[in-house]
């Protein structure tokens, strides 16, 4: 009798063992944490996205190879560009336009959205340069052409920036221009020049080497006397300030600078 109790009294205490460590088991399984994504890397988290970058006429063929090179030391990044007139991309600003970068071609477009944007760095500067129909074939020598009224001229207007500096290369020069076209990019006005609708046209040296074998460059003194210095800054409103200040940041490293000497500009 007692034998059986003890065998009893050892199942009991068998099944409460079992029991218990299911018990456990059960609670081990339920409380494994689930898996989680991985963090996302410092770049992706800080510098990942996509940003819009407002430039001048002028930035087009550099930036472009600026935003591509960004790109590829920033994985998961996206720099969209719109490029035009400065006095254009200032107004779109202050009128609430969505963008994160803007690169003027002059300290006075960027004065213009200073409301709207941080305080802005000087990158590069650029000079004029009479641009011509490749092989010169109205025999333009120099910026006193500009003032015959038999020449076909195109300048830029005078509220965008090589506008503005072609009014003060023409009062150092003291000639009175006679433009039969007044355009509001220095693309357009390129462009011009580049179809042969005009003789010679006042651009800036590093759209003369971007034409290639489509125009032909006359310097001249007096294009010292109005270097536009171009200021790049990030904008109040952006949606990703991470990314925008990092691209700032690349355009005033060495390599985006190569890229900038490599086309004309002058490197401050």
């Amino acid at each position: 009798m007692n034998t059986t109790r003890i065998r009893i009294a050892n199942k009991r205490l068998i099944l409460v063992a079992l029991a218990t460590v299911l018990g456990l088991l059960t609670t081990a399984c339920g409380a494994q944490p689930q898996a989680t994504a991985p963090a996302p890397s410092p770049a992706q988290s800080s510098k990942g996205g996509v940003i819009t970058v407002l430039a001048a006429a002028s930035l087009t063929e550099t930036f472009n190879q600026i935003g591509k090179d960004f790109e590829a030391k920033n994985p998961g990044s996206r720099v969209s560009f719109s490029f035009g007139s400065s006095a254009t991309l200032a107004t779109q600003i202050v009128q609430g336009a969505p963008a994160d970068v803007f690169a003027a071609a002059s300290p006075a477009t960027m004065k213009t959205a200073a409301g709207a944007a941080s305080t802005p760095t000087d990158f590069v500067s650029n000079t004029l340069e009479i641009a011509v129909p490749k092989g010169n074939p109205h025999k333009i020598s120099g910026l006193k052409d500009f003032g015959d009224e038999s020449r076909r001229i195109a300048l830029c207007a005078p509220q965008v920036p090589c506008g503005a500096a072609s009014v003060k290369v023409f009062a150092e020069a003291e000639i009175v221009p006679k433009p039969d076209t007044l355009e509001q990019d220095v693309k357009a006005t390129l462009q011009k020049v580049a179809s042969d609708e005009v003789d010679a046209g006042l651009v800036y040296r590093t759209d003369v080497i971007a034409a290639g074998d489509q125009v032909d460059g006359i310097e001249f003194p007096e294009a010292q006397l109005a270097t536009n210095t171009y200021p790049i800054a990030t904008l109040e409103d952006s949606k990703n300030p991470a990314l925008a200040q990092a691209f700032v940041d690349y355009v005033l490293s060495p390599e985006a600078q190569g890229v900038l000497a490599n086309a004309g500009f002058d490197n401050l």
